[in-house]
């Protein structure tokens, strides 16, 4: 029975192997509330302390950000990506993570390549102070095609009810601020990929300044230190991913109040003009596609504007709500 199914993609020995070492990693990054180990059929979690906790949740993947992460031999930096992008979602409701689960299929990843994939989970967990709570991977040989894979998660967070952020505060007048992003984060790689050289020339290398590799391959940053002080008073959070900015600042507004975004008060990273360049793309594709140098915006009251700017050094103000 087991030969068979191993001749049909799927290694029992190998599950085997992995679980007991899935377990040791998860151990890394845990929480007290974490009452059972890795490699039962569910993660347990014991919610206390909170008075009226409401539970935020969010699934998301990274898309075929993967397939480069295969290319380069960076597969330790996709979970980073994985928990981050997970974290920044449940924050924009102002929650506090708790624990993730993670989904990876593939077809043909050896199991010390799922090991590393696992492991970076585990690192970015442990700096969100987030529970690896459990996960499960997948064989999938007649679905991927050989040496592909996918990766996706899920995040568990809590906030208090009376603290969740109340975007129906949101008026007229308010600032929109923002944090750069360090690159593409998970979002835009089909197009990125496909308007991309494989080789820059001179002239593209000197004004991207870096190897393109670590352009592409840097992981997308968790907002949650930054942002996490000053929640009481930000009316909303957007995480800028597929949709571009004014697309995701879009679904907090209140109805009859607009976005107005200034692109003059910021530059333009250099890895976007390159895809815009070789693409051919507009700018209005290049805004609804990528996130191009803003990473997560924020609103806030005017009077807590400056305060805000002065705490945290790389905020920019890049509009106001009209």
């Amino acid at each position: 029975m087991k030969k068979l199914y191993k001749q049909a993609g799927v290694s029992i020995e190998e599950n085997d192997y992995l679980i007991p070492r899935y377990r040791t990693i998860s151990k890394t990054a845990t929480r007290p509330e974490v009452i059972n180990e890795i490699g039962t059929f569910s993660g347990l979690f014991k919610l206390k302390k909170y008075t009226n906790p409401v539970l935020v949740a969010s699934t998301d993947g990274v898309g075929t950000k993967v397939m480069l992460a295969k290319q380069y031999n960076t597969l330790d930096t996709i979970g980073h990506d994985i928990v981050n992008h997970c974290v920044n979602d449940i924050l924009t409701s102002g929650a506090e993570p708790l624990f993730f689960l993670d989904y990876l299929a593939t077809n043909g990843l050896t199991k010390q390549q799922k090991l590393k994939i696992v492991q970076g989970i585990a690192d970015a967990c442990k700096k969100n102070n987030t529970a690896l709570l459990g996960g499960e991977t997948a064989d999938m040989n007649d679905l991927y095609p050989k040496g592909e894979f996918d990766l996706a998660g899920t995040i568990v967070g809590v906030v208090e009810k009376n603290s969740l952020i109340d975007t129906k505060s949101i008026k007229p007048r308010d600032s929109i601020l923002a944090l750069p992003s360090n690159g593409l984060h998970t979002n835009g790689y089909s197009l990125a990929r496909k308007a991309l050289p494989k080789r820059l020339n001179n002239k593209d290398r000197t004004l991207l300044g870096e190897p393109l590799k670590q352009a592409l391959m840097r992981s997308h940053p968790s907002y949650l230190n930054d942002l996490k002080p000053h929640l009481a008073v930000i009316k909303g959070i957007a995480h800028i991913t597929g949709g571009g900015i004014e697309g995701n600042i879009k679904r907090i507004l209140p109805k009859n109040t607009i976005a107005k975004i200034d692109k003059t008060t910021w530059s333009i990273p250099p890895i976007f003009q390159l895809i815009q360049k070789h693409g051919k793309v507009s700018d209005k594709e290049m805004f609804q596609v990528f996130n191009m140098g803003i990473g997560i915006a924020f609103i806030v009251n005017q009077r807590h504007r400056k305060q805000l700017m002065r705490k945290l050094p790389h905020c920019i103000e890049i509009g106001y709500i009209a």
